[in-house]
This record gives structure tokens, sequence and C-alpha cells, in this order.
């Protein structure tokens, strides 16, 4: 009964509302009649339009604001406040002054920042300069401020620069079928990814360690560093056999495999394709099994870091029968052609 009579009230009240209230009214209560049409569920979601509307009829007849229901009051004095900030933003806009840097341009020096860590301002807006873009070495002051890098080259790069020079080696741990453990050890060059040695024992020692490193590298093959981890067994007789090679010893810090990583990786890769589908009977059979692996490895299997190739070159042959190759007995193949 009470909302009949309100109703009653606002029909005796609209007879002395003045046309243009009345009309900024029915517009207000026919949008937001279209508004709650578009609510499927939860709360009302209202567009950039609909507050633009709303808040043009509570500012241009303020009376026509009780039609307006679906938000409150505070919400359409914030919406009225925004509106007048971003036009006088808008309209007080520098037109003079020295130019924005184009986001393409920005993103240019904070890739040369990145990719070149021992340049600074001066270099990176000499190349700017080079390149034909126009603007101050302040400019590019500022965004180096802004965005700050690391100094100095990262590992990852280091190892690229020396790659030449640098073989890296790690012990892994094979169980035997009567539960033994045995020990295995490999022997990277990182220029190619070639696994240049690779044997096993069940007493690995620093003299047995060192023994390994020289038959891998003859005196004219030796490489200028070795990274290694910090394992207990590399201990002065192994350290001893580097100086005598003129290898520079390069332990990785504490719990940081990942500074070995192309190791880790090789070792990764012989657990996979091979190990893990092997039962080994003792260090005989280990030792074969690893030698073929190496082959394997080095011969015919592609690395996407060598653009699918092997480390030891494997030219590309597009005529004759194609054969398949066993290796390992069978565990692994190699396709070529003959003829």
């Amino acid at each position: 009964m009470r909302s009949y009579f309100q109703i009653l009230l606002y029909i005796l009240a609209s007879v002395f509302k003045s046309p243009r209230r009345l009309a900024a009214e029915n517009i207000a209560l026919r949008h937001q009649i279209l508004v709650l049409k578009r609510k499927h569920r939860g709360r009302i979601k209202l567009r950039g339009l609909d507050r633009i509307i709303l808040g043009w009829l509570a500012r241009i007849v303020p009376a026509a604001a009780d039609a307006i229901i679906i938000v409150k009051p505070e919400t359409l004095v914030r919406w009225h406040r925004f509106g007048f900030r971003a036009f006088w933003r808008w309209k007080s806009g520098s037109v003079g002054g020295r130019p924005p840097v184009d986001k393409e341009l920005r993103s240019l020096i904070l890739r040369m920042a990145a990719e070149n860590p021992l340049w600074g301002a001066p270099r990176i807006h000499g190349e700017l300069l080079k390149l034909g873009f126009e603007l101050a070495q302040s400019t590019v002051s500022n965004y180096l401020r802004l965005h700050p890098r690391p100094r100095g080259q990262t590992w990852k790069t280091f190892i690229e620069n020396h790659k030449d020079a640098i073989a890296a080696a790690d012990l892994f741990v094979v169980p035997t079928i009567g539960f033994k453990l045995m020990y295995g050890i490999a022997i990277i060059h990182l220029k190619r990814r070639q696994l240049v040695w690779t044997n096993a024992t069940l007493h690995p020692t620093a003299e047995w360690i060192a023994q390994q490193l020289t038959e891998a590298f003859p005196w004219e093959l030796a490489p200028r560093h070795l990274i290694r981890d910090r394992d207990a067994i590399y201990g002065a007789v192994f350290r001893r056999r580097l100086n005598s090679l003129g290898i520079r010893d390069h332990p990785t810090a504490p719990r940081s495999p990942w500074q070995n990583g192309y190791a880790e990786r090789i070792i990764g890769s012989i657990r996979r394709e091979c190990l893990d589908n092997t039962i080994v009977f003792g260090e005989a059979h280990l030792r074969r099994t690893l030698r073929s692996y190496a082959q394997y490895y080095n011969r015919a299997r592609t690395h996407l870091s060598l653009a699918k190739d092997s480390p030891i070159h494997r030219p590309v042959k597009r005529q004759g029968n194609i054969i398949a190759r066993p290796h390992l007995s069978g565990l692994h193949h190699e396709y070529a052609r003959t003829g």
C-alpha cells in the first residue's frame, strides 16, 4: 500500500515539474531500464557510455538525479570530478617542448642495455645516432636509470666467449644388478658438445680421476679451462695433474649445479637415453655401454644447440637408399643413405 501511495504522490508532483526536468527524468529512467536488461547475475556492470549519460543528466538537470537509483549520489559526484580532471588535462596539454620518445625507440634502448651490459649511455647514444635516431644523451641516461641492469657479463656470456677452450667434468652414480653402486665420469668439450671421455669404476679416487683427464686430453688438445663441482674427491693429485697439463681449475660455487650445466645436461642424457633402459651387470659391462653411447652421441645424435647437427659433423646426403644403423643393441638408430 505504501508503494502505491508514493506513486500517487509522484504523479501529483509531476504536474508542477518543468518539461525539462520531466524529460531528463524520463531519459534517466529509460536508460536505467536498458542497463538492468543487460544484467544477467551479480553486480550491475556500467560501461563508459552509461557513466557519461547519467553524469551528464545529473549535471545539466541536478533535480533529475533523484530518478537515478542504480548508483549512489557520491558515485555521480566522483564521475563528474574524474571527467573534469580528464577534460582539463586534455585541454592544458603541452604543445611545445621536447617531443616524446616513441615506444619502439624506448624498447630499443632497453634492448641495447640488456644485450650489452658493459655499455653506458654514451655508447648506446652513439649507436642510436648511427641508426638515424635524433635524441639527447640525457634521454638515454634517464631510461637507463629507470631500468637498472646487472653489472658485468652473465655466466652464460662468459661460457659462450670461451667455449672453444673450456671442458667440463662430472661424476654420476650407476646401480648394478647386484645393488652395488658404481661411479661413472663424463668429460665434455663445450665447443661442439662432444663427449670426449667416459669411464666407470667401483672405487673412484683423485688418482683415478686425474688419469681419466690425462687419457681424455692429449698434450696438444688439452683445454685451457675445466669446470667441475666441489666434490671432495677432486683432491691434490687431481689439481697437480691439471697444472701439469696447463689447465686452469674452475670449481663451481657451493650448491650451484647450474654453473656446470653442460656436464649436468649430458649426464641427464646418458641416464634418460641409455642407463635408465639398461641393467648393468658389472664394471666391464658399464664401460662398454658408456663407450657405445659416447660413439652414438658424438657421431649420430643431433643437437638443438648445433643446428640439428651432431658433435662430430654429420654431412647431409640427399640421394641413395635409406638404411638404419643400430646403436646400443637397437636402443637407438642412425639413418643414412647408401650409394
